[in-house]
């Protein structure tokens, strides 16, 4: 952990000594009373953590908070429900990576099941996005969706901004070559691992976004989001 990460519900509360900050605080980074580690609250400031106290049930801490959280890049992802494995995946990189929300839709060739995983029905996902934001030394998440499916989530994004769709197949441009990369807000479209149908196409064209690709090579569905955002935030001045 780069950096350890509450919620507000919790930092007047000690910290239970089987929690993983807890193990981390002591095994890894062995601080000691009186000692301090770098803290943060998501979505809020950034600051060091102090600790005052270890018990045998619990750590007791105290805070100083000094920095104000760092805005996220205007970027939206809308991603082809994945498997549980892959979508994990993504919601760590992608928050790693610094984007403002992530939309999960339903498409036609998104496995059903998938939407019925614990990662969906509990608030597992919200661990992964901790977990990518702590690795950024960042207490920035995204606004994460699941619910909805692509022509829902189509229908309410914002009209304004940079709209382009990945595809390995129909695609005549490198995503590199494509203009408005460097506007304010970028809304980007990945296909489920099985690709998009030819009416998610059309609704894709209807709602204003260009095809573009990464190359011949086919990759995977987390690998061609990190590569897509890398050359997004290089073409933004970003990376």
């Amino acid at each position: 952990m780069n950096l350890i990460l509450f919620d507000r519900a919790e930092i007047n509360l000690p910290l239970p000594i089987g929690d993983t900050r807890a193990v981390h605080i002591l095994s890894v980074l062995r601080r000691q009373i009186g000692d301090t580690f770098d803290a943060g609250l998501l979505n809020g400031p950034r600051g060091k953590g102090i600790l005052v106290g270890i018990k045998a049930d619990c750590l007791e801490l105290k805070y100083d908070w000094t920095d104000e959280p760092i805005a996220a890049d205007p970027i939206k992802l809308v991603i082809g429900l994945p498997r549980p494995q892959t979508a994990r995946k993504i919601l760590q990189e992608a928050t790693t990576m610094g984007v403002a929300e992530l939309h999960f839709v339903r498409t036609n060739r998104s496995e059903p099941s998938y939407a019925d995983s614990t990662l969906w029905r509990t608030d597992e996902w919200q661990k992964h996005v901790a977990t990518g934001a702590a690795q950024a030394f960042c207490t920035r998440v995204p606004m994460v969706s699941s619910k909805s499916s692509l022509k829902e989530t189509l229908s309410q994004l914002p009209q304004s901004g940079t709209r382009i769709a990945l595809d390995n197949y129909e695609a005549p441009i490198a995503l590199s070559k494509c203009h408005g990369l460097r506007d304010t807000s970028v809304v980007m479209a990945f296909g489920p691992e099985r690709g998009w149908s030819a009416e998610e196409r059309d609704w894709l064209r209807e709602n204003g976004f260009v095809f573009a690709h990464l190359g011949s090579r086919v990759l995977r569905l987390e690998t061609a989001i990190v590569a897509a955002l890398a050359l997004l935030k290089a073409q933004r001045g970003a990376m």
